[in-house]
């Protein structure tokens, strides 16, 4: 398993013969290096969506149809992007898993909001989500934008994620502080890997709150496109 930190909240997940863009934001990403694009998208298979925000939309439907890929999220916004842009979407709900081969994909709760921006303002893009990607012998738990929740408890029971990729950047999200916290609280994570911060001076700058809230955790702190590699079980 191989996960590349596209800035933001945006990744690139290759697991069980997938590769995953997950909220791949590009264009207007100050994060992002603009002419590692190629390397970014090359040989995605899937792009999976958290929520409507344009930090983890912006530019999807396009990049889809350049790609030639599905996109996979929230049943309402799949179905808004497949009438108005003709893309090709899975569209599911919280408990739902869809499966990729031998990867399934399951649809958890997040604590957020979710909208497009429409002419007259933002319109409903159906809810927030997270999701528990399992493959390879290991499940992901993607937090998508959250707080801190108690519905954590059960997701970590019944799932038993042993990676996590936190959002962390407080102000939107929980912060460092606090995904540290809910980590200890409702997880056994064996490698925790932050995101969501660093883009703007409004976000948290650096995870060091974070890897100092969990000792004996393997809290991975990547540099944008750097490759961590996750041997399989």
């Amino acid at each position: 398993m191989d996960i590349t930190w596209l800035g933001h909240a945006s990744f690139r997940i290759e697991i069980a013969g997938q590769v995953l863009l997950v909220d791949p934001w590009f264009e207007g990403n100050p994060s992002f290096p603009q002419d590692r694009r190629d390397e970014a998208v090359a040989g995605a298979t899937h792009i999976l969506i958290t929520h409507g925000h344009g930090d983890h939309t912006g530019g999807v439907p396009e990049l889809a149809a350049e790609l030639g890929i599905p996109v996979l999220g929230i049943f309402d916004l799949m179905g808004h992007w497949e009438k108005t842009h003709g893309i090709e979407t899975t569209g599911f709900n919280k408990g739902g898993t869809v499966r990729l081969g031998a990867l399934a994909i399951t649809m958890v709760n997040a604590q957020h909001s979710s909208s497009i921006e429409g002419p007259d303002g933002p319109r409903y893009a159906g809810a927030e989500a997270g999701y528990m990607i399992a493959g390879e012998g290991h499940v992901i738990y993607l937090s998508g934008d959250t707080d801190i929740m108690a519905d954590m408890a059960w997701m970590g029971e019944l799932h038993a994620p042993d990676i996590g990729i936190l959002c962390a950047g407080g102000h939107f999200t929980m912060d460092m502080e606090r995904a540290a916290w809910a980590a200890r609280k409702y997880f056994a994570f064996e490698t925790v890997i932050p995101c969501h911060y660093r883009t703007f001076e409004l976000l948290e700058q650096s995870a060091d709150r974070l890897v100092a809230g969990l000792p004996g955790v393997d809290v991975r702190v990547p540099d944008v496109m750097e490759r961590l590699s996750i041997p399989a079980r």
